[in-house]
């Protein structure tokens, strides 16, 4: 995608099956204004998506439609073909959707990590050997498997961010969706967390992760942008962040590419990541030794 779109409809590519599809989806809470106006979305399997805007641009709204905990004042929601709003689909919509919030502390309901992991799939009525297994590899993913018997309130944000992150995991989802997950992270807390979505998505997994910090939102394969409950701007990180948006700063890598450029430096656009920044300056510093 190269330009900005012109309406609220958009499509990461229209060539792969969607596992997620949102058609023409309206939500208003009560009579307020629709946090959530007329959104069509595409999302194919094993994307990385980042949802970006201002406060109260819906991004959080559209976390809670995606796996059914909110239903569409109009329109239709679709996870891997099934309807949010159909009764007899919505547990197993929300079994493929694995959604992590914002605060750690609000989603650890067990005393101990390896029992918290558990809870989804014990609700579920699984067999106790299957549960173990699913316990096992989902703190293996995460890397907090040494942690299994500590007491949650024994870890930092980031690790019980991790444990939460596994404990949705241990459900199977074919999505993950995370709602701010590193909102109340120190930055070590931060990085612990998004090499875990890394990762994740690395293996396959269908990741959306809604998010403030824009350098977080660089390194996924695409960018939307809500405003006022609309998706105003979809794309690569690269051209999305060439474009102004109200109430958004670009990457710190970005700007500060921008401030080079403004002293006369040479530099490619669409640098977004630090990484990319890294490599476009390296060679101008060889140049200058």
């Amino acid at each position: 995608m190269t330009a900005r779109p012109s309406s609220t409809s958009s499509s990461f590519s229209a060539a792969q099956p969607a596992i997620l599809d949102l058609q023409d989806v309206t939500f208003a809470y009560g009579e307020a204004a629709p946090a959530v106006g007329g959104l069509s979305l595409s999302v194919p399997a094993g994307a990385f998506a980042a949802i970006v805007g201002a406060n109260g641009s819906g991004k959080s709204t559209l976390a809670r439609l995606l796996d059914g905990l909110l239903l569409p004042t109009s329109g239709r929601v679709l996870v891997d073909g099934l309807d949010t709003a159909d009764s007899e689909a919505r547990w197993e919509v929300r079994r493929r959707v694995g959604l992590v919030f914002q605060n750690p502390d609000n989603q650890i309901v067990a005393s101990i990590v390896e029992d918290d992991v558990a809870f989804g799939p014990e609700n579920l009525g699984i067999e106790p050997a299957l549960i173990k297994a699913r316990v096992d590899a989902s703190l293996a993913a995460v890397g907090m498997g040494a942690y299994r018997r500590h007491a949650p309130d024994e870890l930092s944000g980031g690790q019980k961010q991790r444990v939460a992150i596994a404990g949705a995991l241990a459900m199977q989802p074919r999505i993950l969706v995370l709602d701010e997950p590193t909102a109340m992270l120190d930055p070590d807390g931060r990085q612990e967390v998004m090499e875990v979505i890394g990762r994740l998505h690395a293996g396959g997994m269908t990741v959306i992760l809604i998010t403030h910090y824009m350098e977080e939102a660089a390194v996924a394969e695409r960018v939307v942008v809500m405003e006022a409950g609309c998706a105003v701007d979809d794309g690569p990180p690269d051209e999305v962040f060439s474009r102004e948006h109200r109430g958004l700063e670009l990457p710190p890598a970005a700007q500060i590419a921008r401030a080079l450029r403004a002293r006369g430096l040479r530099l490619p656009a669409g640098l977004v990541t630090v990484e990319a920044l890294a490599d476009a300056l390296r060679p101008l510093m060889r140049h200058a030794d």
